[in-house]
């Protein structure tokens, strides 16, 4: 079956990845990252809910009608669920309609789950956690698989455009950091520390990339502000949504991840990919992904911790260069996506060498 086709039966399909969710979110994106790699793998995966791109394969709810019938060669199909509606959903069809599936779940959240969700994970027949932060909360038995990146889509400098100077910018050095612009994400904390250090270094110029919502507006304002009673507003400037972050990040030679809380955060993995040194706070998964020789790890919401973990990368850029270097290896080795789809594949092969029906 073609990539693009909608599948006319389910007599193919080995796994249902459902988006019950239609306003983009960090799951869709990894669902529509995830799905063409697992074809291409020889899986028989599909997609069903809003909120997609039409390229997916796709089915709709009628089509599950099908799933009272076990598929051509396996003897059940897998629901891969993300959210807890997906949970519920795949439960409903499970144990209610008593439909051929299996439920795996795959848990990004690094917080104590309420009761309620924490039986709907007892109810799963897998369970997959996104870093080992993640796992700690998990009271089930399960596996951890780390988000990765296309290491093609995110590369390092290759020509003119992907130089320093190609911005326009003054200095000699850039040091950014992506992201909306609010303050879950750190945005002032960064601020905050080039406002302190620009002045000590002046080759630098410091980036911000990302929206402002309207909620946040003010937000920005007072940054601003700030920036201004500083004298910096030429060396520290909100860029705003740009046309292609990939670009500023090969531009960079720092790359800083202030954020306060994340789910589990990509940036670092895209920056170190684009050969970018990298500094970060403890949020989301980037302790796990982030090694000495790649970086700097600090307290989330720590300030002064984030402005001196910088401090010696702004004072000698061959510092950069040679994290750079190790952060690019590091990633390719163990951060492709092609090694994220190939890990969850092993989970579903481990869950269809158990041939009961749930």
């Amino acid at each position: 079956m073609h990539l693009n086709q909608v599948p006319e039966s389910l007599n193919d399909v080995e796994v249902i990845a459902p988006n019950l969710k239609r306003k983009l979110s960090g799951v869709t994106s990894t669902i529509i990252q995830l799905v063409p790699l697992q074809r291409a793998n020889g899986l028989g995966i599909v997609t069903i809910g809003p909120g997609l791109p039409a390229t997916l394969p796709h089915i709709g709810w009628a089509d599950l009608r099908g799933a009272w019938f076990k598929p051509r060669n396996r003897p059940f199909r897998i629901w891969h669920a993300r959210r807890n509606t997906e949970m519920v959903a795949g439960i409903i069809l499970r144990s209610v309609l008593r439909m051929k599936f299996k439920l795996l779940f795959t848990s990004a959240a690094q917080r104590d789950h309420r009761s309620f969700t924490k039986w709907l994970i007892r109810q799963m027949d897998g369970v997959i956690a996104t870093s080992g932060k993640s796992g700690s909360f998990l009271k089930v038995p399960h596996r951890v698989i780390m988000h990765g990146i296309d290491t093609e889509k995110f590369y390092p400098p290759q020509n003119e455009e992907d130089a320093f100077s190609a911005s326009g910018l003054p200095g000699k050095y850039l040091v950014g950091c992506s992201g909306r612009i609010r303050p879950s994400k750190g945005t002032d904390l960064f601020v905050d520390a080039m406002i302190n250090l620009l002045p000590k270094y002046p080759e630098w110029t410091a980036v911000m990339t990302g929206r402002t919502t309207a909620e946040f507006s003010g937000f920005e304002k007072d940054l601003r502000g700030r920036i201004a009673a500083a004298g910096l507003q030429d060396r520290i400037l909100f860029l705003g949504e740009v046309p292609d972050v990939r670009v500023w990040y090969r531009r960079m030679t720092l790359y800083v991840a202030p954020s306060r809380n994340e789910g589990f955060g990509l940036t670092p993995l895209e920056a170190m990919s684009s050969q970018t040194a990298v500094v970060a706070s403890d949020a989301g998964a980037y302790a796990e992904m982030i090694e000495l020789e790649t970086g700097a790890v600090v307290p989330a919401g720590d300030g002064l911790a984030l402005e001196k973990a910088i401090e010696p990368y702004l004072a000698d850029p061959a510092k950069c260069e040679a994290a750079a270097k190790a952060g690019l290896a590091h990633v390719r080795a163990n951060f492709p996506l092609q090694k994220e789809a190939s890990s969850i594949l092993e989970v579903y092969e481990t869950i269809f060498a158990d041939e009961r029906v749930g």
